[in-house]
């Protein structure tokens, strides 16, 4: 058995879209891309340490997937790269003849049965990154283990959320905490067994 975490970068006011490039993602008119981009070094410093140090697996929604697969495969002599494709990378995706990076899985099906299954295997962690529309699945489904956010200090407006809609009550522990110097606050959340 197995846990689950997902690792996402959020705004101030909830926004998880298109951190990284303007043109990462435009649906629903989103045109405030790259907002986490003036952050990057501190913070991906930090990523690599909290959450990136030990082995994990990884599992992606394709539009995530495809953005990663584009770019690590091509980096070379980065431990976190290394780490990365190495990785077991679990994939949700309609077209699983296309999935070209090293260790690619798909997943295709009712996903949450899918992903269930995966849970009770033994391995390591498994690591959801982005995947927003996934992670809306795995959370209505109570598949989350772990939330490890990364809270930058700016506001966008309108965007695809975290928490889109409510899930029911759920109590979350903070397990661990720690900001950066340039104000984004790394916060680690947990299922609260107590409640």
């Amino acid at each position: 058995m197995r846990e689950l975490a997902i690792l996402t970068f959020v705004t101030l006011d909830g926004v998880m879209q298109a951190p990284a490039m303007p043109d990462e993602d435009r649906s629903g008119g989103f045109a405030r891309g790259g907002w986490a981009a003036p952050y990057w070094d501190e913070v991906m410093s930090q990523v690599g340490r909290e959450a990136m140090a030990q082995p994990y697996d990884m599992l992606f929604g394709r539009k995530t997937y495809d953005l990663f697969a584009g770019h690590w495969p091509d980096v070379e002599g980065d431990p976190a790269a290394d780490m990365m494709n190495a990785a077991t990378k679990h994939v949700v995706t309609s077209s699983p003849d296309t999935l070209n990076w090293a260790n690619s899985h798909a997943i295709t099906g009712n996903i949450t049965d899918k992903v269930a299954g995966l849970k009770n295997q033994d391995g390591p962690l498994l690591q959801v990154h982005g995947s927003g529309e996934l992670i809306q699945t795995l959370m209505a489904a109570d598949l989350v283990d772990e939330y490890r956010l990364w809270i930058f200090p700016t506001v966008v407006g309108p965007g695809k959320r975290l928490f889109q809609q409510s899930y029911g009550h759920r109590s979350l522990r903070l397990s661990k905490s720690e900001a950066c110097r340039n104000g984004v606050v790394m916060n680690i959340y947990r299922h609260d067994t107590q409640s």
